[in-house]
């Protein structure tokens, strides 16, 4: 009877109930889902930019706050009413163009070989999946314009008090429940430490990548250069997989407009980009990052879709590195 009351009141099993608790709470407001995890990462970006122009240029904090907030609502506003259009249509025509050219008939013996291959392996379902998703994204402005505004705002006022907010929150360590806040507080570093600094890296390598990569296909003369550009970056922040997805889309236009030189292209081009992530980007942003294998990377990616869908895809990784953390499987500290 001692052992399991002492067995009881370890912290390890208090802290595993906890986070059972939360898991719990989580899923109760899985509809919410979408507004939480895009609030979070609006939060963390944005309070990571605040901080660097705060230190470099020596301004207000709530001064600063407001000029960023005030010029992502412009560039929203600017790219919604000017570009949006432009962006559906140009997706349209992707959607398009690929489907015709994955439904007619070719002489070529490897192009039959690789589009049985796709087929064999789903992989061009995947791909219309994905463009059906960035187009129903694209079209359905109203749903997902009222949840990037409110996150927005969830997100201006978290750091707008965000010194009050911690001041506040921090009451509760002396609180009747200070056992499970305590745990809370415990989850939360973590979380930010380890999630939060994975998904910064995922958004800095996808926003170069698709800058190099926007530029290189502008050189080739590619057409739909501004659908493609978003489809790179949202891609980019799929990581390992994202490259080779991408690499179907873009080696199909290539082949369309120049044949396999243009493939061979494209090809070059990506091994190029990749290389630079691998080498230059990764060692420098990915220091939050447990070196996963690539089987490991697969698996989290392909569970993550499964269950949560694209938001699978792109925060499967960061979570899965969360999870590692907590359990203490890696020895790596993190370097905020």
């Amino acid at each position: 009877m001692e052992t399991i009351q002492t067995f009881l009141q370890k912290s390890a099993f208090k802290r595993f109930i906890i986070f059972g608790i939360l898991l719990f709470v989580l899923y109760l407001l899985r509809s919410m889902i979408n507004l939480i995890l895009i609030t979070f990462i609006f939060s963390f970006l944005l309070n990571r930019l605040v901080n660097l122009i705060t230190r470099k240029v020596k301004l207000n904090r709530k001064v600063t706050v407001l000029i960023v907030y005030l010029a992502i609502i412009g560039l929203l506003t600017i790219g919604i009413s000017k570009y949006l259009p432009i962006i559906v249509a140009e997706i349209s025509q992707l959607v398009t163009q690929i489907t015709v050219f994955y439904t007619q008939q070719h002489d070529n013996i490897i192009i039959n070989y690789v589009m049985s291959f796709i087929e064999t392996n789903q992989i061009s379902k995947y791909l219309e999946q994905g463009f059906t998703f960035l187009l129903k994204y694209f079209s359905g402005v109203s749903n997902i314009a009222i949840q990037v505004m409110l996150s927005l705002i969830l997100s201006l006022f978290f750091l707008l008090e965000k010194p009050r907010l911690i001041e506040f929150t921090s009451k509760f360590k002396n609180s009747k429940i200070a056992p499970f806040y305590n745990e809370i507080e415990f989850f939360a570093k973590k979380f930010v430490l380890t999630f939060g600094k994975v998904i910064e890296a995922q958004f800095i390598i996808a926003i170069v990548n698709c800058g190099l990569t926007t530029l290189a296909l502008w050189i080739m003369d590619f057409p739909q250069l501004m659908g493609l550009s978003i489809l790179i970056f949202l891609l980019g922040l799929i990581p390992v997989a994202g490259v080779i997805i991408s690499l179907i889309p873009l080696c199909t236009i290539a082949y369309t407009l120049g044949g396999f030189i243009q493939v061979i292209y494209i090809l070059i081009v990506i091994m190029i980009i990749h290389a630079i992530e691998a080498y230059i980007l990764n060692p420098k942003l990915m220091s939050a990052k447990t070196d996963l294998p690539v089987f490991y990377t697969f698996i989290v990616l392909i569970f993550g879709e499964h269950f949560f869908g694209v938001w699978g895809l792109i925060v499967g990784i960061p979570v899965f590195v969360f999870l590692l953390d907590v359990l203490e499987v890696t020895d790596k500290k993190v370097k905020v």
